[in-house]
């Protein structure tokens, strides 16, 4: 069975071995990603322990425990912590990013170097066409052209269609990992204000908002609506 694969796969040609190189290389992107994604933090801890976390910064664990703690200590206005929340988004989402970006690219040349195998497969047909020769050997040339000429694209095609649906549920991970830091940043800004009475000093990049709301100690924070992923 593995003699007859390896016999299929090389009468696509040359191609085939780069097209099973990338295949390789985007299988695993994709499945690291997916892991390191799955075993981020904010997928196993509850929404009520994180924000006891924020309401005792000593007492966070973890990679969430550490984010509370930075954006927490020292911090002398609530634009302050805002600030170290987009510092938080540029470490931990732009790499996230990139691997996508790398899967896409993947994804995006698989068929392209699947219709270089096409235009090399019609280069043989086309050869053994003008070569003549007698019947046998012309019917074997031109079957060799045409494996050549419609496997490769074949194979293309069924290395992007999975990269694509790696693409979007990842996409998808990424997006409920960005909502769970808004959602983070938005509690604790609310929390240190109506518990500390920090004022809100917005940073150069940020917008200024009117300080004359307060929220009183005992009421009850509102959290920001979540659209379902």
């Amino acid at each position: 069975m593995i003699e007859r694969i390896l016999h299929i796969w090389a009468t696509g040609g040359w191609v085939m071995w780069p097209l099973l190189a990338q295949a390789v290389m985007m299988f695993f992107t994709a499945v690291k990603l997916w892991l390191e994604l799955g075993r981020r933090q904010y997928r196993r801890v509850d929404e009520a322990t994180w924000k006891t976390w924020v309401r005792k910064p000593e007492k966070g664990q973890g990679e969430i425990g550490e984010v509370i703690r930075y954006t927490q200590e020292e911090a002398r206005s609530v634009g302050e912590i805002s600030t170290r929340f987009a510092e938080v988004n540029a470490l931990t989402l732009p790499p996230i990013d990139r691997q996508i970006q790398t899967l896409g690219t993947f994804v995006a040349a698989a068929p392209l170097v699947g219709l270089l195998g096409t235009v090399f497969g019609m280069l043989v047909t086309f050869q053994a066409l003008s070569a003549g020769g007698g019947g046998g050997q012309l019917t074997e040339a031109l079957a060799a052209g045409i494996s050549q000429a419609l496997f490769p694209p074949e194979v293309g095609l069924c290395i992007a269609l999975p990269g694509l649906i790696f693409i979007q549920l990842l996409k998808r991970r990424r997006q409920e990992f960005e909502v769970f830091l808004a959602r983070l940043e938005s509690y604790t800004v609310q929390w240190c204000r109506a518990q500390t009475g920090l004022p809100f000093i917005p940073s150069p990049d940020q917008p200024a908002v009117p300080t004359d709301a307060t929220v009183p100690a005992n009421a009850a924070i509102p959290m920001p609506a979540v659209q379902p992923a």
